[in-house]
């Protein structure tokens, strides 16, 4: 019983804990605060709008999207269409469902607090802490030497630059990091965030923590993607998914609620 008791000891040391840290490592801290949540410059869709006041508590978000790595230590496997892209691309292909079980078996494994970002954290580290910026990279303009998108000549905004379309997910901090320390939450792929989606949300959204529609039949994805042109890639841009819909546009990063709070 002792040796069982040892080996299960070990495996703890060296595998659990490593991973864990790991996952730790990768986390930015972010102070809470208030800002003003949808599209301030005109640019956006009706369900950007109304802007309107948002007040969030503190939490911890992902430095990066999830890799191809980190998802297969943990799942076992790779469901990445881009799969030549190597560890370090983020994983992609994931329906929401599919995050959903890889968060709990990753807190099952490290007994942590990983989640999805709301649609609200989402927007507020992409803006630098709910700065008046376009872009998660803390900028009103963008270009493919700044993040991973459609940058066709014929794609062309009046705050983007053209030039190359690499047609494929890049590894995870090929671009500079916003002033908070993370990495494509403009390009790269698309991520989920925990929200049902609801095009008129905003006009009743509570002033504090909101954690969006209590239900629905779509998902909220943020952040645009290697396909899709600037437009999309801008903070306050949404589309809708369906929660077991799965492409090679889609992926995520994680966050977590500090211990001491609930969100």
């Amino acid at each position: 019983m002792k040796f069982y008791s040892l080996i299960v000891a070990a495996f703890f040391i060296f595998f659990i804990l490593p991973l864990a840290s790991k996952a730790s490592e990768d986390m930015v801290f972010i102070k809470g605060g208030c800002f003003e949540m949808g599209d301030t410059f005109g640019d956006g869709s009706p369900d950007e709008k109304p802007v309107h006041e948002v007040c969030l508590d503190d939490f911890y978000i992902g430095e990066h999207e999830v890799t191809q790595g980190e998802w297969r230590e943990i799942m076992g496997s790779n469901p990445s269409f881009f799969k030549n892209c190597g560890n370090d691309c983020p994983v992609e292909n994931v329906s929401w469902n599919d995050v959903q079980e890889f968060i709990r078996k990753l807190n099952e494994k490290t007994g942590t607090n990983y989640r999805l970002p709301t649609e609200a954290e989402w927007e507020y580290a992409a803006k630098e802490r709910g700065k008046n910026v376009k872009f998660g990279t803390g900028k009103d303009t963008i270009g493919p030497d700044e993040s991973n998108f459609n940058a066709k000549l014929e794609h062309k905004e009046p705050y983007s630059r053209s030039g190359i379309y690499r047609e494929e997910t890049l590894t995870v901090k090929s671009f500079s990091a916003n002033l908070l320390g993370l990495y494509d939450m403009s390009g790269n792929v698309w991520e989920w965030v925990s929200d049902w989606y609801d095009r008129g949300y905003y006009k009743n959204s509570p002033h504090s923590n909101p954690m969006g529609p209590s239900k629905g039949s779509h998902r909220v994805v943020r952040g645009g993607s290697w396909n899709q042109r600037a437009s999309t890639a801008r903070t306050t841009y949404r589309i809708f998914i369906r929660p077991k819909n799965k492409d090679f546009i889609f992926g995520f990063r994680l966050a977590s609620t500090p211990f001491d709070k609930k969100l």
